[in-house]
């Protein structure tokens, strides 16, 4: 069992593991594999603050995540986009597949996802989403509700 799907059930939540054969890596190709909306997409963006330390900054799939509004958010000097080395190594997760939870980060939520009741992040793998309903994305994820899209 993987390590996300232990999470899951540890915490006893609702999310839902999907394994799709489509590739999910853009908002596009994630919707089309879920017959979705690309509103009901979010995607999770990494950063690394002044300390090292990783923050995921979620939002919708159609927005972008300001890295001005996380150091605002956070009081912290303005953190840098993640490489794929570094978020592998701190999330555990490749880039393009990695969950809104289920590892050590600062998460932060853009208002705008929580209007979405039921929505869909990465699920571990670039063929893979976890469906979740967005009051237990903010559960699991111990994330603040925070403006951080541009």
């Amino acid at each position: 069992m993987s390590a996300l799907l232990a999470f899951i059930k540890e915490n006893q939540s609702s999310a839902e593991l999907l394994q799709l054969k489509e590739s999910t890596h853009s908002v596009e190709e994630a919707a089309q594999a879920v017959q979705a909306s690309t509103e009901q997409l979010v995607k999770n963006i990494c950063m690394i603050s002044e300390d090292d330390e990783l923050i995921v900054a979620i939002v919708k799939g159609e927005d972008r995540a300001s890295t001005s509004r996380v150091s605002k958010a956070l009081n912290i000097p303005r953190p840098r986009l993640a490489n794929e080395h570094e978020i592998i190594d701190k999330s555990g997760f490749p880039a393009g597949g990695v969950p809104s939870f289920g590892f050590e980060a600062t998460f932060l939520i853009d208002p705008k996802v929580m209007e979405t009741p039921v929505v869909y992040t990465g699920g571990g793998t670039a063929q893979s989403l976890i469906k979740i309903p967005s009051e237990e994305l903010l559960r699991l994820s111990r994330g603040q509700i925070v403006r951080v899209r541009r």
